[in-house]
């Protein structure tokens, strides 16, 4: 049988309106007296008005510079080791969180995590986004251990982005798609993938039925029990989705083809999850599974999603064009390979060129 390494859980998890309140109380019980809070301008700003008096805490604060970039890790690990700080805390959305993991790594120093974005699951898994200072991917990480801590105010959350919250939704949807493609004909699942693959059906059952009313909350600004469903959806059984099932839960066709799409320039503006719920759209295509597209495409019209290369901001849609994302979806290392069957440039290319076709007839019906 394989092995499957599981990094299930943070080792504390609380998500409670009024939660940095207990901030001074969680750190001490964890004999930490000395921290270093990193943060982005944007991310202090949104958790400044609910952040406590720390009385018997020593901190500093650090607002990092925009990525996750080994010169940032080396920066925050640096200063971590030289400051004699008992831990790290990490204030902000996920590239600041994924810097705090990935700096609690190198200094060996336990980490806190306090996200004021639900846009990943970033602060549940012990997995870090690496990129170069100019912001392109480079790689991504998976650490031994996962963070000490995760508070959540589900406020700050709700006053967040809109549109990194809907692209929150589409990315944990694909936790459903890019599972089931891997999963569903392992007969003998073992324990660990029978929760991968319960936790990703989840994540699309949850995601369908309240993402309506999570969404309209956000743009009210008033909690309710939707949108902490779609929250401990996205960051915990989106984390879950990995964090049990290894290498199947994580990425397949869906990122695959969000990573094809970057060659296109016009599709720079959008946001992450966009370019994925583009990407979920295609690997049904490839999976020959119409009925499903069907059956998603009212979702996806509630909440703005992109059904098309229209959509994303491509106004002139050519084979070229079409040819060129599929030769950079099909690359070797790409994680479009798990899927069955051969996947080629050709056979992407005629997904896409299917896709397109069927929803400009949908939409002109």
């Amino acid at each position: 049988m394989e092995t499957i390494f599981v990094h299930g859980a943070p080792s504390e998890y609380v998500l409670e309106a009024g939660v940095l309140n207990r901030l001074e109380e969680k750190l001490l019980e964890r004999g930490f007296q000395k921290v270093l809070i990193v943060h982005g301008e944007k991310s202090w700003s949104a958790t400044e008005p609910y952040w406590p008096s720390l009385n018997k805490i020593e901190y500093t604060r650090y607002q990092y510079h925009g990525e996750n970039s080994l010169s940032q890790i080396d920066t925050v690990a640096t200063l971590t080791s030289e400051g004699s700080y008992d831990a790290i805390i990490g204030v902000g959305g996920g590239k600041v969180l994924d810097l705090v993991k990935s700096a609690g790594h190198v200094s060996h120093k336990p980490t806190v995590l306090i996200p004021t974005l639900a846009s990943n699951c970033s602060p549940w898994t012990p997995v870090s986004v690496i990129y170069d200072d100019a912001g392109t991917f480079n790689r991504f990480d998976i650490y031994p251990v996962g963070a000490s801590l995760v508070l959540i105010e589900p406020e700050i959350l709700l006053h967040g982005p809109l549109d990194m919250f809907v692209a929150g939704i589409a990315d944990t949807l694909a936790k459903w798609y890019e599972a089931d493609v891997q999963l569903a004909h392992i007969q003998n699942k073992s324990v660990p993938l029978e929760i991968c693959y319960f936790t990703a059906k989840q994540c699309k059952e949850i995601l369908l039925q309240y993402s309506e009313g999570a969404v309209e909350a956000a743009n009210c600004g008033t909690l309710n029990d939707d949108f902490i469903k779609v929250v401990e959806t996205i960051i915990m059984l989106g984390g879950m989705v990995g964090g049990f099932g290894d290498h199947y839960g994580r990425v397949a066709g869906a990122h695959a083809v969000h990573n094809g799409l970057t060659v296109l320039e016009e599709t720079h503006h959008a946001l992450h999850g966009e370019k994925v719920a583009y990407g979920i759209l295609v690997q049904l295509v490839l999976e020959n599974k119409w009925e499903e597209i069907k059956s998603i495409l009212p979702f996806y019209q509630t909440l703005g999603l992109p059904l098309s290369l229209k959509n994303l901001g491509v106004n002139q849609v050519t084979e070229e064009m079409m040819v060129k994302v599929a030769e950079k979806t099909v690359i070797p290392e790409e994680s479009i390979h798990v899927l069955p069957g051969e996947m080629t440039a050709d056979v992407v290319s005629k997904a896409i060129k299917d896709l397109e076709e069927y929803i400009h007839l949908v939409l002109c019906a």
